[in-house]
């Protein structure tokens, strides 16, 4: 099997990365053409100018990595196939940023899965349940951690802080042999040597690589992963000391833990790994990167008394505290790499406002140890504006993808050594402009109506219990009843009649047999299944997001806006730009026809305001609670016209709830005060015998279990499989759930198929913490990304499994 890292170049082929900006450029006003001349016709002159992106999108401009990725794994292509189109997306990405006059162009940022498998990949942490034999990771191995395989499961997967990026969870313990497994970092660093540029390679840091690990399983969970630093640094010494020696000059490490509230002791662990690490990294300029929030006063106090390190990166626009802290003392001739450019949103940058802000920080820096850089790595965005059909050029000129972000950086680093384009600028301004005047952002009754739910908690006048009993009446559900979370698998049929009803290319009506066809099978499937409470499948959805977007006022969606998920999963985000309302009824007609098909249950499937505000691009002109409660109002509508409809089982869900919970504890009541609240104004006015679920998936849900009761949900399925069943935990520890609740029994996201006898033994352990008359039996989320030929098989091992366990409990009683 091929190595991760190809010694091997693909020939270069354009992907057009570098066109496709001055296109975009070109295409919105002949003004701009001075800066792209500027920029793309004479490059040399901007390579002294301090400019800098912490990392850029993976996928490619058209998911080029997400097909190639799928390919390999469905045996219809080599891995030779892949690694062609990765050196290709790699070369492309280097020389875009090289010909806009970037100084420090990261390397290693690119990845076949995740940036912190493949530390694990560097490091040979490889669980011993791969079977690896101690070589170079090759692609096997490597998808086998990211995805499980036919024997074994795969590596938990969370989420990166507080985005909708995931990562694979390392899983450590003090017998674990470290090596230097996978030479990706370096051969990637030569790689773009060999094309002319030279590159800052990016490496996951060591303290928080162990911060975001976990104690692999049969290791006592209060094992202190940070007790593994002795044995993770030679490791690193000889990544670095190969660095070194292929001629790099500069290494950028990633320390984002340090902006969360660290003990003293974790703090001490930068203390001594950087120490350790000082003669190795002699010789090279070393820039630690942090982001995503503030950095606490005692951890910039920390990082700033580093030995060994030449540069700070902060994120200025999520972390605007950390301008005191840099005002109050930062270390004279150090290089602060200043994070002006959003690389969480869309919206283009006000130049303005940040040069004026770096003019600030030029008063406190050293002019030439002063760097213009994004506020984070650009894989959180979408990838370059060119390839935008859909938006129209008003919404347009508000924006910036990844690829402008490039053009951002260097103007505003050209600015700042007095090369200001004043056509560029003026530019910006006049689009800033608009986007404050547009009529189109503000709806006065929308604002109104978010304004008056102030007044009230919105809660459900009868409390849980006394709701479910009403219930159990009326749905008659056996004990321990099954479901599943909402979707089933998309075909490729499927998708190709959504895209030819969308261009015009068949009829509503053709469009919607199809649809209703589809629906009949899955709500057949189901019933020959035995499944209790059913779903229609979600056959007409695009993203759980996006539909209901492109249904809602004040959203704006892209072509090609697609942003990495995990592995090969993308996502689009709808932009958000305006004030949000529901025009009409939006699932009520599929709903209905679905629940018409069956005596069963059939539950009405929504998105959460939480989870849409936080799976798209969010306007930052106003607070992001305020939009919340917009999104929230617009779903209540839709839930009432369900309700009035006859749909009597409403999931609402909130899959991201989780995601968006600040970094910083002193920021977390705040929010999900008014998260939690967003979700009961949805629900807040159906009858009792109206059963609302909600769902959640992949994040670390214990240390919210309080605020995901204050929800006040009659059923919550929620992510369990994968993370090891980590959340049962919380209910050993005594917290008393009375709702309904389904911890999901086997992990989807894996194209393994659980046997009757494992998801038997899931339940089994979940009727030791829950009581058997709360709860449900489920897949941890929505089927999906799967294929019928692993569905079928699963979800009949999983009822089996169910009634296997009403047997044993009814002969128990």
């Amino acid at each position: 099997m091929s190595r991760v890292s190809p010694h091997k170049l693909a020939p270069f082929t354009s992907l057009g990365f570098t066109k496709s900006v001055a296109s975009l450029f070109l295409s919105f006003s002949t003004q701009r053409l001075s800066v792209l001349r500027f920029s793309f016709l004479r490059p040399a002159s901007f390579r002294t100018m301090a400019s800098h992106i912490v990392g850029y999108p993976r996928m490619g401009p058209k998911r080029e990595l997400k097909f190639a990725l799928e390919s390999l794994w469905d045996g219809k292509s080599s891995a030779e196939d892949l690694q062609k189109v990765a050196a290709d997306l790699r070369s492309s990405i280097w020389k875009q940023m090289s010909e806009a006059g970037i100084k420090y162009i990261p390397s290693n940022t690119f990845s076949y899965y995740d940036q912190v498998l493949d530390t694990t990949a560097m490091l040979g942490a490889v669980p011993a349940r791969y079977g690896w034999n101690g070589n170079e990771i090759g692609f096997d191995t490597y998808f086998s951690m990211a995805r499980g395989n036919a024997s074994v499961p795969a590596m938990e997967m969370t989420k990166w802080f507080d985005t909708n990026y995931h990562y694979i969870v390392p899983e450590l313990g003090p017998d674990v042999k470290f090596s230097y497994a996978s030479h990706k970092a370096v051969d990637e660093y030569k790689e773009a040597k060999s094309l002319g540029i030279d590159t800052v390679p990016v490496l996951v840091g060591p303290v928080s690589y162990l911060l975001l690990s976990k104690p692999a399983k049969g290791v006592e969970k209060s094992f202190s992963l940070l007790s593994l630093i002795g044995k993770i640094l030679p490791v690193y010494k000889e990544v670095v000391s190969e660095l070194k020696a292929a001629g790099a000059t500069w290494i950028q490490f990633d320390e984002p833990t340090l902006v969360k509230d660290l003990e003293p002791h974790q703090l001490h662990a930068f203390t001594e790994a950087y120490s350790e690490l000082e003669s190795a990294l002699s010789g090279l300029n070393v820039l630690i990167e942090t982001y995503f929030a503030d950095v606490p006063a005692e951890a910039f106090k920390t990082l700033t008394s580093l030995k060994g390190v030449t540069g700070f990166g902060f994120d200025l626009v999520r972390g605007t505290k950390t301008l005191e802290l840099i005002k109050g003392g930062f270390p004279s001739g150090k290089y602060l790499f200043a994070g002006v450019v959003d690389g969480r949103n869309i919206w283009a940058n006000d130049l303005a406002s940040s040069l004026s802000a770096l003019q600030a920080l030029g008063g406190i820096i050293e002019k030439d140890k002063l760097v213009v850089s994004t506020s984070c790595s650009l894989l959180h965005t979408a990838v370059d504006l060119v390839n935008e059909t859909k938006l129209d050029n008003e919404i347009k000129s508000w924006l910036a993808f990844a690829a402008q972000k490039i053009v951002e950086v260097n103007a505003l680093a050209k600015a700042l050594a007095g090369q200001r384009d004043e056509a560029f600028f003026s530019s910006n301004a006049e689009a800033q402009a608009s986007r404050k005047s547009s009529p189109r952002v503000t709806n006065e009754a929308v604002q109104k109506a978010a304004s008056a739910l102030k007044g009230s908690d919105h809660r459900r006048a009868t409390n849980v219990s006394a709701r479910l009993g009403a219930q159990q009446k009326k749905l008659n559900l056996p004990i321990l009843p099954t479901t599943t979370i909402g979707s089933f698998p998309q075909t490729m049929n499927l998708r190709r009649v959504r895209r030819e009803f969308k261009a015009k290319k068949i009829s509503e009506e053709d469009y919607v047999r199809t649809i209703r066809e589809e629906i009949e099978k899955v709500v057949k499937l189901q019933e020959e299944l035995d499944i209790d409470v059913l779903v229609h499948g979600e056959p007409e959805r695009n993203d759980m997001v996006e539909y209901f977007g492109e249904q809602l006022s004040g959203f704006a969606f892209s072509a090609n806006g697609w942003v990495q998920s995990y592995g090969s999963r993308c996502v689009k985000p709808p932009i958000i730009y305006g004030d949000v309302s529901r025009p009409k009824a939006m699932t009520v007609f599929w709903s209905s026809m679905a629940q018409s098909m069956t005596k069963r249950p059939m539950k009405g499937m929504l998105t959460g305001p939480v989870t849409i505000l936080n799976w798209s691009f969010v306007r930052n002109d106003q607070p992001r609670h305020e939009t919340c409660y917009q999104i929230a109002l617009a779903i209540k509508d839709e839930v009432e016209d369900l309700e009035k409809a006859g749909v009597t089982v409403i999931q609402i869900d909130e899959a991201a709830l989780r995601e968006g919970l600040p970094l910083r504890k002193s920021e977390e009541s705040f929010y999900l005060d008014w998260a939690v609240h967003s979700f009961r104004i949805t629900n807040c006015s159906v009858k009792d015998t109206t059963q609302i679920h909600t769902h959640m998936c992949y994040s670390n849900f214990n240390d919210i279990i309080h605020s995901i009761i204050d929800m006040d949900a009659d059923v919550i399925t929620i992510e369990n499989s994968r993370s090891d069943e980590k959340l049962l935990s919380v209910f050993r520890e005594g917290v008393k759930y009375g709702a309904g609740i389904g911890p999901g029994v086997y992990d989807i996201h894996s194209p393994r198929i659980p046997s009757t006898e494992e998801i038997a033994d899931r339940i089994n352990k979940m009727l030791q913490v829950l009581e058997s008359n709360v709860l449900w039996v489920n897949p941890d989320c929505g089927l999906k990304t799967r294929k019928y030929a692993e569905v079928n098989p699963a979800l009949s091992n999983m009822v089996a499994a169910a009634k296997l366990l009403r047997t044993q409990l009814a002969s128990t009683k």
